[in-house]
């Protein structure tokens, strides 16, 4: 049994936290097998923005969703303890199409990292060693692309240590950022 600050946490309770947080009604959201040997043991979700008829996973494994879609895996490896500041460790990746005027921004990197960090306090998602980073891509369609146009995209991909024993504030961050990415409004946690 791992312990995180005063209380003693062990990985089954902490994936049913997990498993069990009120994430964003407009997700699609599925557990997925996590990535092998990144731990003893974690947990992963994937999950799609759904606007219209939702649809679950593609052959690949991932949310099919031209809206935005990202990944959470909830790793635990008590002898990484020193190196992530716990027993535990999340990594998040979140990617959202945007407008090209949008895109071209050139601080929508920092909007997108302020959205990861407003999320995880909005959600009281207590937590260390938060690091990541925020790629900002355009692109431009030729030969037979070209109908296709300019397109803009976002992706964050970020990693951080929980603190606490409320796993399911993590998950419930991630969803926020996953919407706000995709352009939905803030929810105010009830």
């Amino acid at each position: 049994m791992a312990r995180i600050g005063a209380h003693p946490v062990d990985f089954s309770a902490a994936a049913e936290q997990i498993r069990g947080a009120r994430l964003r009604e407009e997700l699609v959201v599925q557990e997925i097998a996590a990535p092998e040997r990144i731990a003893p043991q974690s947990i992963a979700l994937a999950a799609g923005v759904a606007r219209g008829p939702r649809r679950g996973l593609d052959a690949e494994g991932s949310i099919d969703s031209a809206h935005g879609a990202g990944r959470l895996v909830l790793m635990h490896d008590p002898e990484s303890a020193a190196e992530w500041g716990g027993p535990f460790r999340i990594v998040c990746f979140a990617q959202a199409p945007l407008e090209v005027e949008i895109g071209v921004d050139p601080f929508i990197s920092d909007v997108a990292w302020s959205w990861l960090v407003d999320a995880l306090e909005s959600r009281g998602a207590a937590h260390i060693a938060l690091a990541g980073t925020a790629t900002k891509t355009l692109s431009s369609g030729f030969g037979t692309l070209e109908s296709q146009g300019d397109a803009a995209q976002i992706e964050l991909r970020a990693s951080w240590t929980p603190l606490g024993p409320a796993f399911a504030s993590h998950a419930e961050a991630w969803s926020e950022l996953l919407c706000l990415l995709a352009g939905l409004p803030h929810r105010e946690v009830h």
